[in-house]
């Protein structure tokens, strides 16, 4: 069965350190021609941070237009397709889970939030703090002095607390109340993604929290308003799309990599929650 591209990065040098990273300015990326990337993941974080942008992104299927002060987050395994017209300037930056996995509990829970948050766009103001940090770790792995890989990573939870700072309420109230919910909430959405193709109950996922089932409902639903379950057949209708409109793999071996071993099921399955069999939502959406 065809997967997708998996990139991962590339350094022009080897370094000993632990775990890989690498910023770029976007038009040192470009050198003054178009660049399009069709539909791949990454085993790596990838934030993209446009100052002036123009193109598309899709990510997950998601498009989004292109624009000055935006900035890009994703996750590994996610699935994106990039169109960056010459002239956008910025920064794209890479780094994998070994070179920043903090041990912190509140910086980790940071990561995974700000990580959540696919696209955020910013008043300028905001935007400007967010590009000083990624200057300044661009300069510091570019000149690569004594102790610039702890910089980084230091600068790495500053642009953190300021992503993170732009979805705060315009009120400033506290949602210290809610904090444990929205915890429990993420963490549960880290663990669709890599166990989706084996995972499919809501006492899986309760038992990999040491939740409850009653618990693990009423966390999702007083977040989003949805059971767990629902959330579950959503990333298992997600994952099956992107096979289904990114690669030529036929509807069987999808529905085996899903887990699925009655291809009928599959098919009925997804047209419950599409209104399409796989095929001809491959046809109408490709």
């Amino acid at each position: 069965m065809k997967s997708f591209p998996v990139r991962q990065i590339t350094l022009s040098h080897e370094r000993v350190i632990s775990g890989r990273f690498k910023i770029r300015a976007v038009e040192d990326i470009l050198g003054g021609e178009d660049l399009l990337h069709e539909f791949h993941r990454h085993d790596f974080f990838f934030v993209l941070a446009l100052e002036k942008g123009d193109g598309t992104h899709e990510v997950d299927f998601t498009p989004y237009k292109l624009h000055d002060n935006s900035i890009f987050f994703l996750r590994p395994g996610q699935v994106h397709r990039l169109e960056l017209k010459a002239g956008s300037t910025g920064f794209l930056m890479e780094f994998d889970t070994a070179f920043y996995h903090p041990v912190d509990n509140t910086a980790n829970q940071r990561l995974t939030k700000a990580s959540n948050k696919t696209f955020c766009a910013f008043e300028d103001s905001r935007f400007k703090k967010l590009l000083s940090l990624l200057k300044y770790m661009f300069n510091e792995d570019r000149e690569k002095q004594e102790g610039y890989v702890e910089v980084i990573k230091a600068n790495l939870d500053v642009f953190f607390i300021e992503y993170l700072r732009q979805s705060r309420n315009p009120d400033g109230s506290s949602k210290n109340a809610r904090s444990y919910t929205q915890e429990r909430f993420e963490d549960f959405l880290g663990l669709l993604g890599p166990h989706i193709t084996s995972k499919k109950q809501v006492s899986q996922y309760a038992d990999l929290l040491n939740l409850s089932i009653y618990q693990l409902n009423a966390i999702t639903k007083t977040i989003i308003g949805k059971p767990a379950s629902e959330l579950i057949n959503e990333q298992i209708i997600l994952e099956a799309k992107r096979y289904l409109l990114a690669t030529p793999n036929q509807v069987k071996d999808i529905a085996d990599h899903l887990g699925y071993e009655d291809i009928s099921y599959f098919i009925r399955f997804f047209k419950k929650h599409t209104s399409y069999s796989p095929e001809s939502f491959r046809k109408n959406f490709k």
